[in-house]
């Protein structure tokens, strides 16, 4: 793959822009004439020099290099190890093909530029011009006009407006799109009552049974539905229809807009759909894991897959490699989610890089009232608070503090936001954004998963006092070597592990628990607040698309005062960190999710913190009983004896303290 050397061949050339990846190229919907060199190019010279291209550089020679080491696990593969795994390969898809569901019919919508229709059905003037939705810092979507210009969401306005020089901004207004949102939903809830949203403007339908009940077939109930949106809305959308919610979202990209393509429920005509699919058009597969794929493996298509598949397994971890498989068999989620609730709820703004204090925390008081109102409007109210903050400089930091009780007014959440601010001030910020999670499930009736395990689970589950490098969870397959373990998560580095506790610090006075995690240009930090507190590091690799990973080094952090709490968590087993090994598998757990679920993965991470956090509280409220050896034990049990004798002697009603710590 060009570039996939350590920085591009083409850096001291005539056109440098080449060798620089980037995902504003990506062909979205309306984008397909677009002169992506052109776009490339015009990219390249108005980030270069930025922090956000200091940024990417890092990534991308980080990414080369990862690609460098897994070329060379793969030469490293003997012939007999490639008769192995393919025997390993041939069992498993052999048993995948048969778990192959065709009796379900999955409908996935998608409104059609939603924020940037909904705006020009408010002022129809701006039809049939270039339009996007945000400011000269960021967009937020574009209409089509604007995308045949390579004008695309997640852009820079600044950029978008010299591809586009027309270009006209419009404002984002969220109360809005949520309106004409919850007037498309209802529409989806005619055909199912159980329909997943994705976002504001897609959502998965099971239109099994309406088709049973009306005796229709699914391309009828798809016009239908698409119909029904238009009428309620004056918007279009476009819609896949397909046996599985993993190609129904490949389906509705493809005739857009204002289109449906309807994927028959046969096996042949599923696999030769996924036989020529790009792999970039699957949920799951972003830059980065396209980069790996075409960089080592030399797979650009779906099909191609399942022809390498002996090498995906010898070289990555086996849910890996079986997700790669499922995609190569046209397999995916058919079944609709039993347990639903959420695990956290979020807001977060993007604006210009500001220092001003006063702009600050005026977005935190607006983003403390939404995240308020979406709390109370589902019956939520948690413990966990997390701010996030990514610099001027792309660094993003992450803070979170554990209360002692349940919150959901804005006053309480801004309350402590504040809190979290003020310990990273001075600051130059671009972006904040606020999450609660840790739900209580009988004040806010959200009915507990039943099949989420709990690291007080794990810990108790077996001894103890067991070696705190044991992981049951983890197999041999999940390791390249003995010094360095595949952590890696899309763009994430490959890193040796330190399995000590990075959460063992302060006990703060107020009986909440904080703690903080930074990343700077591919490495985060969790750092918890004191006066002498001396930071844990956390190395691994973030962008926004992507969840992290990486290596954790714990640091007891502790004053006299609080001795003995510090004490008494060392003594007990050392929990593990919370790692996804091999690009998908929590190690605390066992649940696996694919590297493109961003948000579940923080949900999660922050579901495991705030258990982590509970349990060290509960831990300082019981008695203290340090470790003693035994021939300490058997002195303190003579005094102990020889000191009951006396109080008796002297008719004496109190035990003395020394008895506690004797083991009867």
């Amino acid at each position: 793959m060009e570039g996939a050397n350590g920085g591009g061949d083409g850096d001291g050339g005539d056109r440098p822009w080449q060798s620089y990846h980037t995902v504003y190229t990506t062909a979205k919907a309306g984008m397909e004439g677009v002169d992506k060199e052109k776009v490339q190019k015009v990219v390249y010279e108005m980030s270069k020099g930025s922090k956000y291209f200091q940024n990417e550089e890092r990534k991308e020679a980080f990414i080369n290099q990862k690609v460098q080491n897994l070329r060379i696990q793969c030469a490293k593969l003997t012939e007999a190890d490639l008769v192995h795994y393919r025997k390993v390969a041939d069992r498993r898809i052999v048993e995948l093909e048969a778990s192959r569901d065709l009796s379900r019919i999955w409908l996935h919508v998608d409104m059609d530029a939603f924020y940037a229709a909904v705006e020009t059905l408010s002022n129809p003037t701006l039809q049939g011009k270039p339009m996007a939705v945000g400011s000269m810092s960021m967009i937020s979507t574009a209409n089509y006009e604007a995308r045949k210009f390579g004008v695309r969401a997640a852009m820079p306005g600044f950029i978008a407006r010299k591809l586009c020089p027309e270009l006209i901004f419009v404002p984002i207004d969220f109360k809005k799109y949520t309106y004409y949102s919850d007037l498309t939903r209802k529409v989806f809830r005619i055909y199912d009552p159980n329909f997943i949203a994705g976002s504001l403007d897609e959502a998965y339908l099971d239109i099994t049974e309406v088709c049973k009940e009306r005796n229709v077939n699914s391309e009828e109930i798809a016009q239908e539905l698409r119909a029904g949106v238009y009428e309620e809305t004056g918007l279009t959308c476009s819609a896949g229809v397909a046996p599985n919610r993993l190609l129904a979202k490949v389906c509705s990209d493809i005739n857009k807009p204002n289109g449906q393509y309807i994927l028959p429920n046969d096996r042949m005509a599923v696999m030769t759909f996924v036989s020529s699919l790009p792999i970039r058009k699957i949920g799951g597969i972003g830059k980065v894991t396209e980069h790996i794929l075409k960089g080592v493996f030399e797979i650009n298509t779906c099909e191609q897959m399942l022809e390498k598949s002996s090498y995906l397994y010898a070289i990555l971890s086996q849910p890996t490699a079986e997700f790669f498989c499922s995609v190569g068999l046209g397999l995916g989620q058919k079944d609709s989610p039993q347990v639903r609730f959420r695990k956290s709820i979020s807001n977060e703004r993007t604006f210009s890089a500001t220092e001003d204090e006063v702009l600050l925390h005026k977005k935190l008081v607006e983003l403390a009232e939404m995240l308020s109102v979406d709390m109370q409007k589902e019956g939520l109210c948690g413990r966990t608070l997390t701010l996030k903050l990514k610099t001027a400089s792309f660094e993003v930091r992450t803070r979170a503090v554990t209360l002692q009780k349940y919150i959901s007014s804005s006053e309480d959440i801004l309350k402590h936001a504040k809190k979290l601010l003020k310990a990273e001030l001075p600051i130059s910020v671009r972006l904040i954004g606020l999450r609660v999670s840790q739900f209580n499930g009988d004040k806010c009736s959200a009915a507990p998963d039943p099949t989420q395990k709990t690291i007080t689970n794990f810990i108790t589950s077996g001894d103890v006092n067991r070696n705190c490098s044991s992981f049951p969870d983890v197999a041999d397959l999940d390791f390249v070597s003995d010094a360095e373990t595949n952590l890696s998560i899309d763009n994430r580095q490959t890193s040796q592990l330190d399995w000590r506790d990075p959460f063992v610090g302060n006990y703060l006075s107020d009986g909440d628990h904080q703690s903080c995690i930074v990343q700077k240009n591919g490495v985060e930090e969790v750092q918890t607040p004191s006066n002498d507190a001396t930071s844990s590091h956390h190395s691994g690799f973030t962008e926004g698309s992507t969840s992290f990973q990486g290596q954790f080094e714990g640091i007891n952090v502790m004053n006299e005062s609080k001795l003995r709490e510090g004490a008494r968590l060392n003594s007990c087993c050392q929990e593990t960190t919370m790692l996804w090994l091999n690009d998908y598998k929590c190690s605390l757990c066992g649940i696996e999710l694919p590297p493109s679920f961003v948000e579940e993965r923080l949900e999660h991470s922050d579901f495991h913190l705030a258990e982590k956090l509970q349990k060290e509280e509960s831990r300082i409220h019981q008695p203290y009983v340090p470790s003693r050896s035994r021939n300490q034990k058997d002195g303190i049990t003579r005094q102990s004896k020889s000191k009951k004798q006396k109080l008796s002697n002297k008719e004496g009603k109190y035990t003395p303290i020394d008895s506690f710590f004797v083991k009867k």
